[in-house]
């Protein structure tokens, strides 16, 4: 039986998921006016970074270079509050389960032999968890971009593409404080 290359797949996906579920940063997102500049611009993300994305990582309609390039209104900024606000309880939840999912399979995969069967239904558990994260994580960035008209949201596409470019020619990655969404490379605004 090849209960050991099993073994080895069932453990490399879940230490890979582990991986990218530590490099998620910690901690509710700033409120108000106790936010860094860090914050302002964007530092706290959603959940899952390798998931979709609309926009900037972070509440980037709070970085002041954002707001006025993409003439954002107050009632805007509100609104994608709002959306923010009602969402994060939902998707606390579901990267709680996410983790308990991966959790539950630990001892699993530590037995000496592995029940197959038992390991592949947690891992179908696990990836449906990961799904209803994902789905969660869409569905509210999808109410953050329709909060935008259709000319600020081709705006944001291309000051995105912007920072992107500058970005890969500084050699620099998001989490290297190379730049900023809607700053220039290594600013501190």
């Amino acid at each position: 039986m090849h209960v050991k290359p099993l073994y080895s797949l069932v453990l490399f996906a879940t230490l890979s998921g582990a991986l990218v579920a530590a490099q998620q940063p910690d901690g509710p997102p700033p409120t108000g006016a106790g936010q860094t500049s860090d914050q302002t611009r964007g530092g706290w993300g959603f959940g899952m970074r390798s998931g979709i994305r609309m926009g900037p990582p972070g509440i980037w309609w709070h970085n002041p270079d954002l707001v006025q390039k993409l003439t954002l209104t107050p009632d805007q900024q509100k609104r994608m509050d709002d959306i923010l606000q009602q969402s994060r309880l939902q998707l606390i939840d579901l990267r709680a389960n996410v983790e308990k999912q991966e959790l539950l399979m630990e001892p699993m995969l530590a037995a000496n032999p592995p029940d197959t069967n038992k390991v592949l239904a947690q891992i179908d558990r696990t990836a449906q968890a990961r799904a209803e994260l994902e789905k969660a994580n869409a569905k509210m960035l999808l109410g953050i971009r329709n909060v935008l008209t259709p000319d600020q949201w081709t705006k944001l596409q291309a000051e995105e593409r912007d920072n992107r470019r500058t970005r890969m020619m500084h050699g620099g990655s998001r989490g290297s404080g190379s730049a900023a969404p809607g700053g220039p490379p290594g600013s501190d605004q």
